[in-house]
């Protein structure tokens, strides 16, 4: 049986946080933790071999107070990743997990301590912001999401609560203005340098559309995409060909191959 949700347990300066999920999202958050005083200790999705500063382990170490996942490109691995946690951590201790790709609410049902899981807007780069999108589940009460304010709060994050739908609110909009980017690309409209030029500068944005998609990562970007139209059916989440051939090849649009290749 589930504990009573009021007993959900608060982090504190110094304890111990288990993040799992792909690069550069963990080494991001890791960084961000262990800077605030938080002992960490990582787990990564891809089996290859990884010089880290921190602390790896597939096990989850007793005491645990709060975990992170952060996997958006293959949710099948993101599903065991949840059940894994929710088996081993204590049932009060808290689950933040990104939910760009998939809401918040659905992954509560992958686990039984649904009560415990948050869902969050974790997109490579975005870790540099002062604010972080958070978003309840249909079974998430007060008590966590006060956890998971004081947990963010103490890396110096504010919270911006937010309904829990695929793409949030900042990875929706910043996604969809990629892709048209690309459409434009591909049908030469312009240049990556003119696209990013026109974007600051006329709409004042901090970054260029190719600039943006070179930060978050081109996989990741059309993760997001592919799980929009999934959900909402709509065609202005079509990814465009291009960034599709891109996300997949890991070629940049202009990048010319290397002698001898």
């Amino acid at each position: 049986m589930a504990p009573s949700a009021s007993k959900t347990s608060t982090v504190k300066k110094k304890a111990a946080v288990y993040i799992t999920g792909e690069s550069p999202l963990v080494e991001e958050y890791a960084e961000l933790g262990s800077s605030h005083g938080y002992t960490v200790v990582v787990q990564w999705n891809e089996d290859r071999k990884r010089d880290t500063v921190y602390r790896r382990s597939a096990i989850v170490p007793a005491g645990t107070s709060l975990a992170l996942e952060l996997t958006n490109t293959d949710l099948e691995r993101k599903k065991k990743n949840l059940q894994k946690l929710d088996r081993a951590l204590p049932p009060t201790a808290a689950i933040i997990s990104s939910s760009v790709t998939v809401s918040a609410s659905e992954q509560a049902t992958w686990i039984n301590h649904r009560h415990r899981l948050s869902g969050c807007s974790v997109l490579p780069s975005f870790s540099a912001g002062s604010v972080i999108e958070v978003a309840p589940t249909v079974y998430t009460p007060v008590e966590t999401m006060e956890v998971v304010r004081r947990f963010f709060a103490s890396l110096g994050k504010t919270c911006e609560f937010v309904e829990d739908r695929v793409g949030m609110v900042l990875p929706r909009v910043v996604c969809q203005i990629i892709n048209e980017a690309c459409f434009a690309l591909q049908e030469g409209v312009s240049t990556p340098a003119e696209l990013d030029t026109a974007m600051t500068l006329g709409v004042n944005y901090p970054h260029g559309p190719i600039e943006w998609a070179e930060a978050i990562g081109l996989r990741q970007v059309e993760a997001v995409l592919v799980a929009l139209q999934k959900d909402l059916g709509e065609d202005r989440y079509r990814v465009a060909p291009l960034l599709r051939q891109m996300a997949m090849t890991g070629e940049w649009w202009n990048k010319k191959p290397q002698e001898g290749s």
